[in-house]
């Protein structure tokens, strides 16, 4: 085997570790030895820029969180989010526990999750023994056979955003034949005018997903909400139990719901932020394909492995082992990470 053939089989085999999954720097570390310290995590559609969390009591570690204190956390989810009439909110250790969760609550059967999106739909309902179909649209609500039907609005990788007037009415449809919908919400605080969470009343059988770790850049907190019907509340509350997350990331998370001031000045900045992305990378030569404030999904140039080029500046981007030219950039944290990232697209073109 020539050296060049070996090169090829050593980058492709080291990018195809990193596109398992985002946020694996001690992976990438090990890959990548001699890259640049410290890596810039551009991976994952987590802010970059955390909520500034205070110091937090010694009390809250030592002892159970309060009742009053989870329904603080849940009014405050409530107020930031909106709550529809009918509907309950529960919190649970972050939104994918919620994903893993779902067959056991709803039940296995027919699924269909709009695709392409996060991984972890499919493959919760594979595991679970169910029948997934992805679509490419949302279905007909008259015609297909299917029990679950999951939505990821706005959506992982790519940003599709379906209006929140073109989904009730879907919703609605749907869910009047006994059918479920599954909503996951994660990343529209930075699209709040298409949550369903604003409405007067939620349909019966539509669960809606939220996350705190991913807008408020605190996903190690592990905090995210379950919002469905008052009537299919009761297996959530009977699951996650009296104490669905800590003390400390229940203080955490009811103080920076409730800090409208930073989410407004936080949605600006991402809005910004992106623009920039967008324009640094298209420069370079990547083509758009879509995204949210958070990140933005591009397509790379043929014959360039984008996770191995990067890789080696120490900078670490998501890959899509079904779409390999797709990559997904999150947002640097600082000027010198926007400087690294600007530099290492500049070689793309040298």
């Amino acid at each position: 085997m020539d050296c060049n053939m070996h090169s090829r089989d050593e980058i492709g085999k080291r990018a195809g570790a990193l596109r398992i999954h985002g946020g694996r720097i001690d992976m990438a570390s090990q890959l990548y030895p001699k890259s640049p310290q410290p890596w810039i995590d551009l991976s994952t559609g987590i802010n970059p820029i955390a909520w500034p969390v205070p110091h937090i009591a010694l009390a809250r570690y030592q002892r159970l969180p309060l009742a009053s204190e989870i329904t603080q956390m849940k009014t405050a989810a409530a107020a930031a989010y909106g709550l529809p009439a009918n509907a309950a909110i529960m919190p649970v250790s972050g939104s994918e526990l919620a994903i893993r969760l779902l067959p056991h609550v709803i039940g296995v059967g027919r699924v269909g999750v709009l695709a392409p999106t996060y991984g972890s739909h499919a493959a919760t309902w594979r595991d679970a023994g169910a029948e997934v179909h992805e679509l490419v649209a949302l279905p007909d609500p008259k015609a297909y056979d299917l029990d679950t039907l999951i939505v990821v609005n706005p959506n992982n990788p790519n940003g599709r955003t379906i209006a929140r007037a073109e989904l009730v009415a879907f919703g609605q449809a749907w869910t009047a034949t006994g059918r479920r919908l599954i909503i996951d919400e994660a990343f529209a605080d930075v699209r709040p005018e298409a949550s369903v969470l604003s409405l007067p009343e939620l349909p019966i059988g539509t669960v809606v997903l939220r996350s705190l770790g991913k807008f408020f850049g605190l996903a190690g907190l592990r905090v995210g909400f379950v919002i469905v019907t008052e009537s299919d509340i009761s297996p959530w509350r009977q699951l996650l139990g009296d104490w669905p997350v800590s003390g400390p990331a229940c203080e955490i998370a009811t103080l920076a719901l409730r800090d409208a001031a930073w989410i407004a000045a936080t949605r600006t900045r991402l809005a910004v932020d992106r623009r920039r992305l967008d324009g640094i990378l298209t420069g370079a030569g990547l083509r758009l394909l879509g995204g949210a404030d958070l990140f933005g999904l591009f397509e790379g140039p043929d014959g360039v492995e984008l996770l191995d080029h990067f890789a080696r500046a120490g900078i670490l981007i998501r890959g899509f082992a079904a779409a390999p030219r797709w990559y997904r950039f999150g947002l640097p944290a600082d000027e010198a990470a926007w400087r690294r990232l600007e530099a290492t697209c500049g070689t793309l073109t040298a």
